[in-house]
């Protein structure tokens, strides 16, 4: 196994870290986006995936711990997504996760693998995976807006309040929730609410 400190490996952890720290900061700016345009659902999406780019930075970060006190000199792009609209700042998130699914992780892992770092090769096709199921659901959320179903279902479905759980049956989330009295933008569809049993 190579030295971790003359690896491209030891590169790609720093690289790694720091898309993924971006990532996080995108993804809460975007939740900020999302607040003004009145969607807490689509608020609570981007800072629950940003809260998982940060353990993914973590996890990177820890693998350098040998390095503590000195400094890393990478190169690398990382892209620049401004939009006041939520729909566009979805799309955006929903390409740089398939980025980072489709070429980067998986490059990174075979690099690490090739080195020796059969570990960090194996976190680093763990994550890639993650990555998909981040750009499937951005681009869930962002074809619902775009078809005008992030509050309608095709079918009768259930829905819940994200701010005091009231669950109802219906076609469409209602503009007011009836319990609590929160917007229309704070339902989401049952089957995607956190902690619920189907």
């Amino acid at each position: 196994m190579q030295d971790l400190r003359s690896s491209e490996t030891l590169k790609n952890l720093m690289r790694a870290f720091a898309g993924e720290s971006q990532a996080r900061n995108r993804y809460t700016f975007a939740a900020g986006v999302a607040r003004r345009e009145r969607l807490p659902v689509v608020e609570a999406v981007f800072q629950f995936t940003a809260d998982q780019e940060k353990a993914h930075a973590e996890i990177f970060y820890d693998y350098m711990k040998e390095l503590s006190g000195e400094n890393i000199h990478i190169d690398g792009g990382y892209p620049v997504n401004i939009s006041q609209k939520t729909v566009d700042l979805l799309r955006a998130a929903r390409h740089n996760e398939y980025e980072e699914h489709d070429v980067v992780y998986k490059q990174f892992g075979d690099q690490a693998k090739a080195e020796g770092f059969d570990e960090i090769g194996r976190v680093f096709h763990q994550i890639a995976a993650v990555e998909k199921m981040h750009g499937d659901r951005f681009e869930m959320f962002a074809d619902w807006m775009d078809q005008g179903k992030l509050f309608v279902s095709d079918v009768s479905a259930g829905w819940m309040c994200l701010n005091c759980g009231h669950i109802l049956t219906a076609v469409k989330a209602p503009a007011i929730c009836p319990v609590c009295k929160h917007e229309q933008g704070y339902f989401v569809r049952l089957e995607l609410a956190p902690f619920t049993r189907l």
